[in-house]
């Protein structure tokens, strides 16, 4: 039990050394550094690192060390046309599966706390609530398979967009279309629903990737 709190410890640590880029991407570290970064054994060290490289975040290479992985404009582009089709697709089941009010709540209070941060122009809160929004449009698509996939992606969509969050204009059209999208769920338009998601997860990787290839953010 101590083992696997200790491994849960050292994935969230490692994981904030590198959204936070004090483990810079592309860089090379050995698996005893990091345990003396964290004050940790390399035990739960080397298994959170197996963790990491499932989440796509790092390369294990044996006997080498861990390489903090790369992100590339590329790869951006194909986990952006994989998680437009899955979201679209949960955003069509949603609207078929005619949730209450209530049931929507969720969403709704997101979309108000995206406005709320955006008046206030705290762009990290944004993002936060962004993140929230979608992890609940794909658990009302009510599929275990999209939501695993889509999990599986989403740290590298985070750790690309922390990274461009402020290069971008307030994203208020983001904020537009997640109310449109909120209306076509609620009155159980699925076709809607999936055209205007579809819409703006494609507007939304032209936007990032555009930003990645002008800032040269290739090991983003």
């Amino acid at each position: 039990m101590k083992s696997a709190s200790s491994s849960s410890q050292a994935v969230e640590k490692l994981r904030s050394l590198i959204f936070t880029g004090k483990l810079g991407a592309g860089s090379d570290h050995l698996e005893s550094e990091l345990a003396g970064v964290l004050g940790m054994s390399r035990t739960p060290v080397r298994e959170a690192l197996l963790v990491l490289e499932g989440q796509g975040l790092v390369d294990v290479r044996p006997r080498k060390g861990v390489r903090i992985k790369p992100l590339s404009p590329a790869d951006m582009a194909e986990i952006y046309d994989v998680l437009t089709e899955l979201e679209s697709l949960a955003a069509r089941n949603a609207a078929n599966a005619h949730y209450t009010q209530g049931e929507l709540a969720l969403l709704s209070s997101c979309i108000d706390e995206m406005d709320r941060t955006l008046r206030a122009e705290d762009r990290e809160g944004w993002a936060k609530a962004d993140d929230e929004f979608h992890a609940e449009l794909v658990r009302l698509g009510n599929n275990s398979r999209v939501s695993a996939i889509v999990s599986m992606m989403s740290d590298q969509v985070r750790r690309a967009r922390l990274v461009t969050l402020h290069m971008r204009p307030l994203p208020t059209r983001s904020n537009a279309d997640h109310r449109k999208l909120y209306e076509a769920l609620r009155t159980g338009d699925a076709d809607a629903a999936h055209r205007m998601h579809h819409a703006h997860r494609t507007e939304t990787k032209d936007v990032l990737i555009e930003l990645l290839r002008k800032h040269h953010l290739n090991s983003v």
